[in-house]
């Protein structure tokens, strides 16, 4: 784990009581293929630095692994996770697991009976550690939930929050709920949003999407709080206008969160990147999680009037092949939320008519994301001249004011 102090995470003045990691989507395969294995042994390990580190509190009290964590829920998948639990977890760690539709794939009934026999634990659960409730809530029938699961839900939720009002409670259950964060359009379920808005102190952890978590968007506030726990295999994008589709080019992704809690119930998130060994820029704090009159990460983030730019020195440099096949590559901009979502490229010819258009996103879910971006352009007419335009975009639907632009000749 490299440059923790680069954000100050341990400068401030929060001290935690509680801390845990949240991971979702690891898919352990069967065989010889132990790349997400590899990652989640490497996650681990930092993980525990960060804690050993921190002089305020060295405590990892939970770790919560949110559903896909066998690819095809296979006994060996399920072996192996067990076997990497038993490696990694110290004694005063716990754990709290979900299943969710990749553990099904041999059945249901049979993932259930394996899951309950590898790992002695209950699909269903509501956790106690140190004074918070962590309730899990396994899927059925793929990643649906029916009236008996929202029903015990309900009343776990009433009991919990009976207790201490003011304290948050952690929820955990695989799909993401509909409408909330980023993925959530494709990769969420609503049957659980009217028994979760009754309760604002929720905040709720899901995967599915295998989005991005340093993602702005990954932290959703309206009825109650809503974060993305990443993945350990592959990123996949909730939009479809890219000319790779929604599957990212470079794609191997391996992300989780790292969340504590106060004495006073302020929560703060950290988005951690396991593949860099860095966390992420944004650090999210829910500082009154009963009390939505205080939530910050709502949809009146798409009133920001800030917009991302190109800085002074911004290039396009554009090559063509012997097939005539155009390379623009081009620099990043700058964005406001640290990172410029995705870029427009359009091509005009002579007459300045749109001969073609192509988005591409900035692969800001990289840490290390890199300083320019290229894609090739194809069908253009040999011999003819077009200009290139390229406008930045920011996760608000907020565009750049003005492209860089170059003319060139097939």
């Amino acid at each position: 784990m490299k440059n923790r102090e680069d954000k100050n995470i341990m400068a401030d003045a929060f001290v935690p009581v509680l801390r845990f990691a949240a991971m979702s989507d690891l898919h352990f395969k069967d065989g010889d293929d132990n790349l997400h294995v590899e990652r989640f042994y490497k996650g681990m390990k930092e993980i525990y630095e960060y804690c050993d580190s921190y002089d305020g509190y060295k405590g990892l009290d939970l770790l919560t692994i949110n559903g896909d964590f066998a690819n095809s829920g296979t006994e060996e998948q399920m072996l192996k996770l067990k076997k990497a639990l038993g490696d990694c977890l110290r004694p005063n760690t716990g754990l709290l697991m979900t299943l969710a539709s990749h553990e099904f794939g041999a059945g249901e009934q049979t993932a259930l009976e394996r899951f309950e026999r590898i790992f002695e634990l209950t699909p269903d659960t509501d956790l106690v550690v140190k004074g918070f409730h962590f309730v899990g809530l396994t899927t059925e029938r793929g990643c649906r939930f029916g009236e008996g699961k929202v029903r015990w839900l309900r009343q776990t939720l009433e009991a919990a929050a009976a207790e201490d009002r003011s304290k948050p409670i952690f929820m955990f259950q695989h799909p993401h709920v509909t409408d909330t964060v980023y993925g959530s359009i494709d990769w969420g379920e609503k049957d659980l949003y009217p028994t979760l808005a009754d309760f604002p102190q929720i905040i709720d952890f899901s995967g599915h999407s295998h989005a991005p978590i340093n993602d702005p968007r990954n932290i959703h506030q309206q009825h109650f709080t809503s974060v993305g726990s990443g993945t350990l295999a592959y990123f996949e994008l909730d939009e479809y206008d890219k000319y790779y589709g929604t599957v990212p080019p470079r794609n191997q992704g391996a992300q989780c969160l790292i969340v504590e809690v106060a004495e006073d119930n302020h929560v703060r998130i950290l988005p951690y990147d396991i593949l860099s060994g860095h966390f992420f820029p944004p650090v999210w704090d829910v500082e009154k999680p009963c009390d939505p009159e205080t939530f910050v990460y709502t949809d009146a983030r798409y009133l920001q009037p800030e917009k991302p730019f190109f800085p002074e020195g911004s290039f396009i440099d554009i090559l063509t092949d012997e097939d005539s096949v155009v390379k623009i590559t081009f620099s990043q901009a700058s964005g406001v939320d640290e990172y410029v979502n995705y870029y427009k490229v359009i091509i005009r010819d002579s007459d300045g008519y749109i001969v073609r258009q192509r988005m591409l996103w900035s692969e800001y879910y990289f840490y290390d994301m890199p300083k320019t971006q290229s894609l090739p352009v194809e069908g253009l007419v040999p011999g003819r001249t077009y200009t290139c335009e390229i406008y930045a975009f920011g996760f608000w639907r907020n565009r750049s004011d003005k492209p860089i632009t170059k003319e060139f000749t097939v």
